[in-house]
Order: C-alpha cells, then sequence, then structure tokens
C-alpha cells in the first residue's frame, strides 16, 4: 500500500514480497529461534540470508534495486548480514552501539560504525534503504530511532523497521514462552533462577515491551507502503488488521515506510 494509513492495506502490487512470505519459509525461520544464543552460526546467518532477501524484495516492489544502493544496518551486531548485502550489489553499512557485539563473531566489516540508532552519525538522505532487524524492542526509545532511519533515508528510499511484538510468543526472547506474560520482571527473576545467571536480554535495561498498536500508531501519517507479520506466510497478513489479536499473534512485527521530500 501506498499511503498514509496503516490498516486496510493493498498487497496486490507485493508480488515479490508475497512470494517470499510462504509457510516453509516461515517455519524454518521459528526453528531456527532455538539456536539464538547456543548456536549463533545458524541462526544470524539464517536470519540475515532471510533479511536480505525481504529487504531486495521489498526494494523492487517499490521500483528500486540493491544493486549500487547504500543499505544502512541499525544494530547490526557482529556482521552477519554485510555478505548477503554484498552479494546482491549493494554497499552495506553496520551501525552497532556495542563494541563487544561488534566483534563477537569475529567478522571484519570495512563499513561497521560504532554509533547510537536514536543518534545516527550520518547525514541527512544518505541511504536508499535503511532497516533494522529485531532492535526496536531493545531499546527504551525506539521511535526516535524510526525517526533517525527515515532522517537518513534519501527521498523515495526506504525505512523498514522490524520488531518484536511483546505480548507475541517470543516477546520474552530467552526467558520464556509464557513468563513474559505474568511480567517482564518474573521472567527476567525466573530465568536467573532457573540458570544461575541473568539472561542476555534483560527486563528494563535491554528488553522493553513494544507492542503492535504503538508500531501502528508511528506508521500513521506516513507514506507507508506495507504492514506486516514477518515470519508468517502472506495469506495470514490479515492478521495486522485485529486488534488485540495482533498483539498476541503478531511474532514480528515489520513497517515499511517510503522517505518523503521534505516539501511533501
Amino acid at each position: 500500500m501506498v499511503g498514509n494509513k496503516p490498516s486496510g492495506y493493498s498487497l496486490k502490487s507485493m508480488k515479490h514480497t508475497r512470494a517470499l512470505a510462504t509457510f516453509s519459509r516461515a517455519w524454518q525461520l521459528l526453528r531456527s529461534f532455538r539456536f539464538e544464543q547456543t548456536r549463533p552460526v545458524i541462526f544470524y546467518g539464517g536470519l540475515a540470508k532471510d533479511t536480505a532477501l525481504l529487504i531486495d524484495s521489498l526494494s523492487r516492489d517499490a521500483g528500486l534495486t540493491l544493486q549500487g544502493a547504500k543499505v544502512l544496518d541499525v544494530g547490526g551486531g557482529p556482521g552477519y548480514f554485510a555478505t548477503e548485502f554484498e552479494a546482491r550489489g549493494a554497499q552495506y553499512f553496520g551501525v552497532e552501539p556495542d563494541a563487544g557485539e561488534m566483534t563477537a563473531a569475529g567478522i571484519s566489516i570495512a563499513n561497521a560504525v560504532r554509533g547510537d540508532g536514536t543518534a545516527l552519525p550520518f547525514a541527512d538522505d544518505t541511504f536508499e534503504v535503511v532497516y533494522s532487524s529485531n532492535v526496536a524492542e531493545h531499546i527504551d526509545k525506539p521511535w526516535a530511532m524510526a525517526d533517525e532511519m527515515l532522517r537518513v533515508t534519501r527521498p523515495g528510499g526506504l525505512a523498514v523497521v522490524s520488531y518484536t511484538v511483546w505480548l507475541g510468543p517470543f516477546g520474552g526472547h530467552e526467558t520464556g514462552l509464557w513468563q513474559h506474560y505474568v511480567g517482564g520482571e518474573f521472567a527476567r527473576r525466573r530465568y536467573e533462577k532457573t540458570h544461575g545467571h541473568p539472561p542476555k536480554n534483560v527486563w528494563g535495561t535491554s528488553l522493553f515491551a513494544v507492542s503492535a498498536k504503538q508500531g501502528l500508531d508511528y506508521a500513521r501519517g506516513k507514506d507507508v507502503l506495507l504492514v506486516f507479520p514477518r515470519y508468517h506466510p502472506s495469506w495470514a497478513w490479515w492478521i495486522v488488521r485485529v486488534p488485540i489479536l495482533r498483539e498476541f499473534l503478531t511474532s514480528n512485527l515489520v513497517l515499511v515506510l517510503r522517505k518523503q521530500p521534505a516539501n511533501q
């Protein structure tokens, strides 16, 4: 959809993105979640490939190409995503605030920058595509980050925010599938008692409750190309139209925004 209403989407023109969103893809991604911390190469390698495919499909549906495009990954972590985007001809840039996270996988990226997603160290209108994958739920000001992403996107380019919905099945991340429904602090304490150490994603510090409604409210009034549940097959995208239900059944929400010229 192109317009400013983040509901009632017209999906017929999104043929490349819809073709990617199959049940088998969804199942494969869901199965890989259990390896996030124990075997990160499996999890992040698969997620990187899927993210590049997704951004490529969204770009083609928007009349853009990754060939020769400058792509900014906000919160890119240890660099698993770079190779996948470079294989598609893009010039990849990564921003990550945590120096330890940047070097965790021993991957060297020429265009990796240490910086804050809510104050990106780039000039206005620099990149054709700016995206963040599973970052918004880890910072306390996710929509300030989204504003910054739009700021550094070139007019006509795309800003893509993909994040884990708190009330979805994976909202608690490694602290469990149901514990976060009792509360984030409860989930943290239970994890620490069970495992003898704090979780990687600590409630109130590096994990926050971000709802689907917040994302839809943020998108309102902007040029929205598409809003959809990332890990669902395309026939299940209708979930995001239904209040309350979307909070529990959307594991990850994707906002696809087009940057408009300043005079519009």
